[in-house]
């Protein structure tokens, strides 16, 4: 049935679709638009008098439990590439990963990789590069002008405010991020052996090198997600600002990283008993 309603469907189409039926540009096609989805489906494989509420209904469980990877009811991008788009065609599996992205201090590697002229913003020359060395890591050979389409679908779908960059939280929804690690501690946890505790995982958590001190993307992934916590929209000028204040206040001997003692006296955690 599906192949039939969205036969020879390219990444430019794709696009259509996605922005038609993301009525909200909430980055989900949810609700009401999920419904319109599957009857303006059927619409295309029969005669419109043979669509009942029923049919549509039934054909949205029926994709949906197989398709809806995170079982919340709505598509993401990626699912709904998955649903509908040829498999030679769908360019959104280059980020499919064998374990999700669930570290920001990973994600900061790829983001400092790719800006590569260090503006706090990843243009469409440098997304393309990112998409590119996806493509041959996959071993894909891409033609020049298939990469381009797919730069423009991606910078189309992702640049929320059509200043033709991606910023960090852009690029975060292409990568499919997972949530901030620091939303399930309490930061005002009541008791000090409560504080110690949530400060020897947190730690733990961005301290990926196991070396005992943040550096280089630990201390980028730390400050991302701590800034995320008061304001959830920010850019890499943003990040950058607040990662020169933290070693600025923190990075007590100066040497460019952030020991464990450091963090925890500038958090007034006390590790010693």
């Amino acid at each position: 049935m599906m192949d039939c309603a969205f036969a020879n469907l390219d990444a430019a189409g794709f696009l259509q679709i996605w922005q038609h039926f993301d009525a909200d540009d909430n980055g989900y096609i949810e609700g009401k638009e999920l419904d319109d989805f599957f009857r303006n489906m059927l619409k295309q494989l029969g005669p419109e008098d043979t669509i009942t509420e029923e049919r549509v209904q039934q054909t949205k469980t029926r994709f949906m439990s197989a398709y809806d990877v995170t079982a919340d009811g709505r598509l993401q991008i990626q699912e709904l590439a998955n649903m509908i788009l040829p498999e030679d065609e769908n360019f959104l599996l280059i980020f499919r990963r064998e374990a999700p992205l669930d570290n920001s201090v990973e994600f900061m590697k790829i983001w400092r990789k790719y800006d590569a002229d260090s503006s706090g913003y990843i243009s469409a020359v440098e997304l393309k590069g990112f998409l590119k060395d996806l493509f041959l890591q996959q071993k894909r050979n891409i033609p020049s002008s298939k990469l381009d389409e797919y730069t423009d679908t991606m910078m189309k779908i992702f640049d929320k405010n059509n200043d033709g960059r991606l910023d960090l939280n852009d690029l975060a929804r292409i990568l499919a991020l997972q949530e901030n690690f620091l939303l399930q501690f309490k930061m005002d946890a009541s008791s000090k052996l409560e504080r110690k505790r949530d400060f020897e995982k947190i730690f733990a958590h961005y301290d990926v090198s196991k070396t005992g001190a943040l550096e280089g993307p630990e201390v980028d992934g730390f400050v991302k997600d701590m800034m995320e916590l008061v304001k959830p929209s920010i850019s890499g000028v943003d990040l950058d600002k607040l990662r020169e204040v933290l070693l600025r206040h923190c990075d007590v001997n100066k040497d460019g990283k952030i020991q464990k003692s450091e963090l925890a006296l500038c958090l007034g955690v006390k590790l010693k008993p």
